[in-house]
């Protein structure tokens, strides 16, 4: 017989607060055509993207974690102190080490919080908020802050036609914490490995570095290019249509509830025309409300499902208490949906 004591956690976990941050500068499609050859009819047809926001040099990911993290602790009715752990999903943080986490714990003023990254690219969120369901049921943290942050404003080629105006930069975070029922339900989530080349930095940061640097590719004025990230677009766009709806029924189905008990859909902002092909495909009933929120926000990845939540909740275009159907996917190729009750 085992001498482990139980876990003595809550008996569900349930999203308690949400909040974000955008960067002050508001940057349009115009800003984008002056490096690539586009327009900004073919840029909104293809993407839905009119605005997307940049961060300043002031702007750091700590600093927008920690602006979008304040809001989310208030919105939840809780003190700083008692954030039992702290979860940071981003691609964008440049410092290899130590976690952006362990400062975002300390500047919020959290008790010595356990704090670490983790990296699933846009799924990062779902990801982050399996773990933190976990940690509070388990019992291992009462409370834990969830955020998914980028500044992918570092790592866009503006002179890629494919990508330059797909992506923007943000913070969004959510306090989960204790609930006497099921308010996250069971997450669907995966990898595909063999398809990861799809979605992919164009150069790893040891060839950068220390690579034979006649080979790297070289931008219009004959400088060096930054690593940035690249991607397939059609292989992405149909991946994402036609597996990521069977993830977003299969989590439905792991709820318990079908596409008419839902209020919100909630994916990750990626692309207009793949959300409205997802609504199609899942059968979604006219009631229920649909984040967009990419069309003034971009692609930002890992932020892009709680900035997109706070927005629906901020504009009463979704309400406390309403069910929510949320997914991510992206590169890796990975994946994480569930159901959860808006907070």
């Amino acid at each position: 017989m085992s001498k482990i004591n139980p876990s003595k956690g809550a008996p569900y976990a349930r999203i308690l607060g949400v909040g974000g941050y955008r960067p002050t500068r508001v940057v349009p499609n115009d800003v984008i055509l002056e490096t690539i050859d586009s327009s900004d009819e073919w840029i909104r047809s293809r993407s839905g993207i009119e605005t997307r926001h940049w961060a300043g040099p002031e702007e750091t990911v700590a600093a927008m974690s920690i602006e979008a993290s304040g809001k989310a602790i208030a919105d939840a009715g809780i003190d700083a102190e008692q954030i039992g752990a702290v979860v940071v999903s981003t691609v964008s943080h440049f410092s290899q080490t130590p976690a952006v986490a362990t400062e975002i714990a300390d500047r919020l003023g959290t008790n010595k919080a356990a704090a670490f990254d983790i990296s699933a690219g846009c799924a990062g969120f779902g990801y982050g908020l399996t773990l933190a369901k976990g940690m509070v049921v388990e019992g291992s943290a009462e409370y834990v802050l969830v955020i998914g942050v980028e500044r992918l404003s570092d790592l866009t080629d503006l002179e890629d036609r494919a990508t330059a105006f797909l992506f923007g930069d943000g913070a969004g975070a959510v306090v989960v914490g204790p609930s006497q029922e099921p308010a996250i339900g069971p997450t669907v989530w995966g990898s595909e490995g063999d398809k990861s080349e799809t979605i992919k930095q164009t150069i790893p940061w040891d060839r950068f570095h220390f690579g034979d640097r006649s080979a790297l590719p070289l931008d219009s004025k004959g400088n060096i290019k930054f690593p940035a990230i690249t991607q397939e677009g059609q292989a992405v766009f149909r991946w994402a249509v036609f597996e990521m709806a069977k993830v977003a029924q299969q989590a439905l189905d792991a709820a318990g509830i079908s596409a008419d008990d839902l209020d919100v859909f909630i994916p990750h902002q990626a692309n207009v025309r793949i959300i409205d092909s997802m609504v199609k495909t899942l059968k979604l009933p006219e009631h229920v409300t649909v984040a967009r929120d990419i069309r003034t926000t971009g692609n930002t990845s890992a932020a892009s499902i709680p900035l997109a939540m706070e927005r629906l909740l901020a504009t009463g275009e979704a309400k406390s208490g309403d069910t929510a159907l949320v997914i991510g996917f992206g590169a890796g190729l990975v994946y994480a949906a569930t159901v959860v009750t808006l907070p």
